[in-house]
């Protein structure tokens, strides 16, 4: 977090961009409120409600536009956005936060999709905000490095919903937002399996199956229990079981395809301008 800080305050200060300094106090915000996570067991509703503290920089700072691009245009929503904000934030947040079950996915995950955010940043946002992005993109490489498996540190909450509201707000002043969304389909899909199945927002420790059990020869298969989660996990290792490397270089692979996905995205965006 202080990597981050120290590279957005200096560009802060060298643009004067309200945007650099939204996107920062988003991912400030969004650090506490994983670190309080962290120190004490709190309630499954607690992260998507105290995110929603997150998205307040962005809407007070006007980090936003009034638009929303779409693939084949634009729609103007100036009232249907802010609230939009308040539900991008705490969902994208807790995306990469919910992904985050095996070394190396969550902050390589974000290497992955940020290329194609940057990139749309880039085009259809401002310089500004493509600089404020790539201290994301490079602490997450950082990380990488000792989060990859076998794994030396862990994210934690604190961690994954920096990096997963960071990405969010990057989207939002980027006017990339689609886009964003398309580069984390696999996550998204993640996300959408555990709460369909669990059919209540819960905290992962609350769960009583495990959606995939540990074999002795420490290799990862998908519970036989009826009741337990659907994840994006318990999906890849359902036609037999896998090493913990090897499901996470699948999870990168689909990664991959989403990031190809978005670059698509913006090209049709780009055509359609």
């Amino acid at each position: 977090m202080l990597g981050i800080a120290s590279a957005e305050l200096v560009l802060f200060f060298l643009t004067l961009n309200t945007a650099v300094l939204a996107i920062l106090a988003a991912t400030a915000i969004a650090f506490a409120v994983g670190y309080i996570d962290d120190s004490r067991a709190m309630p499954g509703w607690f992260k998507p409600a105290a995110l929603c503290a997150a998205a307040l920089p962005i809407v007070l700072l006007h980090a936003h536009g009034d638009h929303l691009n779409l693939v084949f245009g634009s729609a103007f929503i100036p009232l249907l956005y802010i609230p939009l904000i308040f539900v991008i934030i705490p969902v994208v947040g807790n995306t990469i936060n919910s992904i985050d079950v095996l070394n190396g996915v969550a902050s390589g995950f974000i290497i992955i999709s940020s290329i194609p955010l940057l990139a749309a940043t880039a085009i259809f946002g401002s310089i500004e905000v493509f600089l404020a992005g790539l201290p994301l993109f490079f602490a997450a490489i950082a990380f990488f490095r000792y989060h990859k498996y076998p794994s030396r540190i862990f994210p934690g909450d604190s961690g994954a919903l920096l990096l997963g509201v960071m990405y969010g707000a990057l989207a939002i002043a980027g006017k990339s937002e689609i886009i964003g969304v398309v580069a984390l389909i696999p996550a998204v899909l993640n996300s959408f399996l555990f709460l369909s199945s669990v059919k209540r927002i819960i905290e992962h420790r609350q769960v009583r199956s495990r959606p995939v059990v540990i074999l002795d020869d420490n290799r990862l298969a998908a519970s036989k229990d009826p009741s337990a989660p659907i994840t994006l996990v318990r999906l890849i290792v359902s036609e037999g079981p896998l090493s913990e490397k090897e499901t996470s270089n699948k999870i990168f692979k689909l990664a991959i395809i989403s990031a190809i996905l978005a670059f698509a995205t913006i090209a049709i965006q780009y055509v359609m301008m």
